[in-house]
């Protein structure tokens, strides 16, 4: 290099030179800033990429993509790459992870839904025909759902095709779930509708401002002819009743007597006030039309019999007092009166039970008991409890006995029957009395001794009937008759190949006072028999 040359150049022109080093050193900077520029934005950009990347696998969807080079460049359905999302190896768990092919996705599902993918990928890849599906996966119970899309540029360039993968497995089972309840609650709608018309009168429910919402057929059937008019009864209309069942929140009933068809009806009109749901400042009415015709016939009719039971009762020689359901003496008849000797005017002015019972006690007319009050209690407290016929005795300080019978009435209350057995008991004492002596006589004689009733059944025997024949006191007990009893004593003969035609010579023998027998262990016996006074039948067995 010529240095001689250069340094003449330069002290014959410095300026220039200096001029020139300057120009070199700003276009240095120049490009050294336009360069740092460049590489800032590079790692902006790299940056940004890789936020978009991660904001990617960070979403709840899975994807697959087919990323085409730019078409300018290449044909876009050449060189193509797959690309699988990490969130979508992991939703179906790919053996391969992000390097599985979109053959390892459709073996995730079934074959008939695979076939269906791949022609929705076919179309998408092909023709750029957008799709959205869900399917079931293969083996789990778990839903996808499927959007596939072309992504294009600004500039018509295609960029890829992408299929999202979304799992609404929850979504699903929330949907199948309400699908059921709504099933569900259908059914119980059907059955609320049929239980509703197929109640035997009309019924209906009033929303919170009274209107009428819901109503079955019988309602509907007999609305056009009833109507929201008012009754002759009561002065008030249906919905006025509704309010008043509204507003004081108690059960409210009127009846009410329309024309129907030229014929005047019998209705019981019941609002019932109730709450719509949860909500307590809301109250609705329940509303129903019972029929009560064929109600105040029966009541009717009952009234009469009860009449003529009383007209009846006031006739008989037993004594009948009726207590109502207040408690109070509402009909006696003249026994009744006799009975216990108490004071007409009295009676009459309907006292109630459990005056009648202080009354009693004060004349001596009552059971003696150490605790009245409880016993009162205890008679009042039947008024509600009891609900059948009930049968005692009554013993009374001046020594009658007065059987009482108690009966619930109908209508409420009681009805009592008194009856004097003083005399009965005392008959019936003394037959037992007469009947004990019997039989200890009998038990004292040496012989053996059977007493047959009237009606051919045994009525007594004695101990030494029983040691005779070795008897079976559990048999003789129930009354066998003799044919019977001579059955028993079977064991006793000898000769029994035609044992009915001797146990008829035997019975005839006995009837007939000339039995006489040898027993097969040697007992000579004789048997003989008498009537008594009242038709029995004594039979008596002696040995000889």
């Amino acid at each position: 290099m010529n240095y001689k040359l250069i340094q003449d150049m330069f002290y014959a022109a410095p300026e220039f030179w200096v001029i020139l080093g300057i120009v070199i050193l700003f276009m240095i900077s120049f490009f050294y800033s336009k360069i740092l520029k460049l590489k800032r934005k590079k790692y902006f950009l790299n940056r940004d990429r890789e936020r978009f990347v991660e904001m990617l696998y960070a979403l709840k969807d899975g994807y697959f993509s087919f990323i085409y080079p730019d078409k300018r460049i290449n044909d876009y359905r050449r060189g193509v790459r797959e690309r699988c999302s990490r969130r979508l190896a992991v939703l179906l768990n790919l053996k391969n992870g992000v390097n599985s092919s979109f053959s390892d996705v459709l073996e995730n599902f079934y074959k008939d839904d695979a076939k269906k993918i791949q022609k929705y990928l076919n179309l998408l890849r092909d023709e750029g025909v957008a799709f959205e599906d869900s399917f079931n996966l293969k083996g789990i119970n778990s839903y996808i759902t499927l959007a596939g899309m072309r992504i294009n540029g600004y500039d018509g360039n295609v960029y890829c095709d992408v299929i999202w993968f979304r799992d609404i497995s929850s979504e699903t089972k929330k949907i199948l779930s309400l699908e059921e309840e709504k099933s569900t609650d259908q059914n119980k709608l059907l059955q609320f509708e049929t239980f509703i018309n197929g109640l035997p009168y009309p019924a209906f429910l009033r929303n919170e401002k009274l209107d009428i919402v819901i109503k079955n057929k019988k309602y509907s059937e007999l609305i056009s002819s009833l109507g929201e008019t008012a009754d002759g009864n009561s002065g008030l209309s249906p919905q006025n009743i509704a309010l008043l069942a509204q507003s004081t929140n108690k059960v409210q009933k009127y009846d009410i007597n329309p024309v129907i068809n030229g014929e005047q009806r019998h209705y019981c009109l019941v609002e019932t006030p109730c709450y719509q749901g949860e909500n307590l400042e809301k109250i609705c009415t329940v509303g129903a039309l019972i029929d009560t015709g064929e109600l105040d016939a029966l009541k009717r009719n009952l009234k009469l019999h009860q009449n003529i039971h009383l007209q009846v009762l006031s006739m008989l020689g037993t004594a009948f007092g009726v207590f109502d359901k207040d408690y109070r003496l509402s009909f006696y008849n003249e026994a009744f009166l006799q009975i216990w000797k108490l004071d007409q005017i009295y009676l009459d002015s309907k006292p109630t039970y459990a005056n009648f019972l202080d009354v009693l006690r004060e004349k001596r007319q009552l059971p003696e008991v150490p605790d009245f009050k409880g016993y009162k209690n205890e008679e009042l407290q039947e008024f509600d409890k009891l609900i059948e016929n009930k049968e005692d005795l009554m013993h009374l300080p001046d020594g009658r006995t007065l059987r009482r019978v108690r009966a619930p009435q109908p209508s409420g209350g009681l009805i009592f029957a008194f009856e004097d057995v003083s005399d009965r008991l005392a008959t019936r004492r003394a037959y037992n009395l007469q009947q004990e002596t019997l039989a200890q006589l009998l038990n004292n004689l040496p012989s053996a001794a059977l007493i047959f009733g009237s009606n051919g059944h045994l009525k007594h025997y004695n101990k030494s009937y029983v040691e005779m024949w070795k008897a079976d006191e559990d048999i003789l007990k129930q009354g066998p008759l003799l044919p019977d009893i001579i059955d028993m004593q079977k064991s006793f003969f000898a000769n029994t190949e035609n044992w009915e035609q001797l146990r008829r010579f035997i019975v005839d023998k006995i009837l007939s006072n000339a039995y006489e027998t040898v027993r097969k262990d040697g007992l000579e016996i004789e048997a003989r028999c008498a009537s008594l006074p009242d038709d029995s039948v004594l039979i008596i067995y002696k040995k000889r």
